[in-house]
This record gives C-alpha cells, structure tokens and sequence, in this order.
C-alpha cells in the first residue's frame, strides 16, 4: 500500500496579507475620493432639468438629420487632417529611433558617460508627454500663426515622447548573445547594427508607429479647434453657427476613417509582429 506524505502546511504570510490589505484599502479610498471630487461640482438638478432635455431633444434629431451642402470641403479637410496625423507620425518615428538607442541601457553601457546620457534623454522623454498635443498646438499657433504646420509639429512632439520610450524598451530586449557573435567574428558598429540589432527590432518599431497614427488621427481631429489645421476648425464653425446637421455628417466622417484606418492598421500590425 503506497502511502503519500503531504507537505507541511505553508506558514502565513503576514506581511504579504497586510501589503495586499493596505493597497485595496488605498484603492478603495483613491476611487471614493475621485466620486466624491466629481460628485462635488455636479448639480444633478440642473443636469436632470427640462431646460437640458429640451436642448436634447431639440440638438440630436438636428445631428441626424446630415446636411451635405459642405460634403466636398469635408472631405479636404479630413485629408488634411489625416496628412498633419502622418507627417506629425512620421517625424516622431525618425527622431525616436535614435532617442530609442540614446534611452536603452544595453546600448549605452556601464561607462559614466554612458549612464548620465542615458538619463538625461529618459528624463527629456518623460517631460515631453506631460505635455498634450492641444497645449503644445497652443504654443506653436501662438508662435508660428494658425497654420497646418503648427498642428504637425505639436503631433510629432506628442508622438516622440512615446515612441522613443517604447522604441528605448524594444531595444533594451535585444538578445545580446547575437551581437556578442557578431563581435568576435570581427564585425564592426555599422555590421552589427544592421545585421544583428535593427532585424530584430524594426518589425516592433513599425507596429508602435502604426498604432501611434492611429492616436494621432483622433488627436488631430481636435487641433483645428484652435486653429492647428484640420476638419476641427470646420467642426467649430458649424457649432457655432448651430448647423447641426453638418456638425452630424462631420462626425460620421470621422467615424468611418476612424474605423477603416483601425482596421488597416491591426491587419498590418498582425503582419508585422
């Protein structure tokens, strides 16, 4: 008869019992606080009045009934702003691959030099994406005039803070045994970046470039508000000239290149990774 010795019980562990208590206590607290904050400026009354079901049912059978007196410029502008999205994109993916290699710790080393560049560009990409594309398009309106251009360079700003840490992150999982092959049979720099480190990671590269687009697709919509470019100038004219139904076919243009580009973009990103 074969008989099976249990193992001793586990003892408790105490310590990752109270750090688990404590941090869903300070969870609950973070989340009752975010209502409460919210909660505080809300009147529910006027929310909730008939002044603001009446605007409702007066502004969204208004939205669904389109209006497409402005059709073609629509579209014009829809290019325009799906071209300040790509060309914002695509400077940020030519300025963030160096950043990338600038920002991984297996590329820079254990020399001093090495670490205090290292942080100095981590640091530098964190406080670009504190600031939003909206603010940024701000202060290059303010600069440069309303213009397109002020709308591709808050995009490609926006998008380098992310890109380049991602790109720094890819880069920093490279396998190192296969650059360390390439070194002892005598290659140099250019041989191993090209064939040993850029194979690896430029099909990752290429994925976070494409989902970035899609990101700045939407954030470009809203620029021209401001003045940045883009179908958002043409979103506040028609509000303001309370032209709902052009404001309706707006939206729904938006939508179905939102849409289309989502799905082009996850087709190709299965491809590439």
């Amino acid at each position: 008869m074969n008989t099976s010795v249990l193992p001793p019980p586990k003892p408790k562990r105490w310590k990752s019992f109270w750090i688990k208590t404590v941090s869903i206590l300070l969870f609950s607290v973070l989340i009752g606080w975010s209502i409460l904050g919210i909660a505080g400026g809300l009147n529910i009354e006027r929310v909730f009045s008939m002044t603001t079901i009446e605007r409702a049912q007066t502004v969204i059978p208004q939205l669904l009934q389109l209006n497409g007196e402005q059709f073609g410029r629509i579209v014009g502008l829809i290019i325009e702003t799906l071209a300040i999205a790509f060309t914002g994109c695509l400077m940020a993916t030519v300025f963030s691959v160096p950043l990338g290699f600038l920002t991984a710790k297996n590329m820079m080393g254990n020399t001093w030099l090495g670490q205090v560049v290292h942080s100095f560009f981590k640091v530098w990409l964190n406080a670009t994406r504190t600031f939003p594309e909206i603010l940024l398009a701000l202060i290059f309106v303010a600069s440069i005039g309303p213009s397109p251009f002020a709308g591709v360079l808050a995009i490609a700003i926006g998008s380098t803070g992310m890109l380049g840490k991602l790109f720094g992150e890819t880069i920093e999982t490279v396998d190192m045994a296969v650059v360390e092959a390439m070194q002892a049979n005598g290659a140099n720099k250019v041989q191993i970046l090209f064939y040993a480190i850029l194979p690896q990671v430029i099909p990752e590269f290429l994925s976070y470039a494409i989902y970035r687009f899609e990101i700045d697709v939407r954030a470009s919509t809203i620029l021209g508000v401001i003045g940045a470019g883009g179908i958002g100038t043409l979103i506040v004219i028609s509000a303001a000239n309370r032209n709902w139904g052009e404001v309706g076919l707006i939206v729904l243009c938006i939508i179905i290149v939102v849409t289309v580009i989502d799905y082009f973009s996850a087709f190709i990103r299965r491809k590439l990774v």
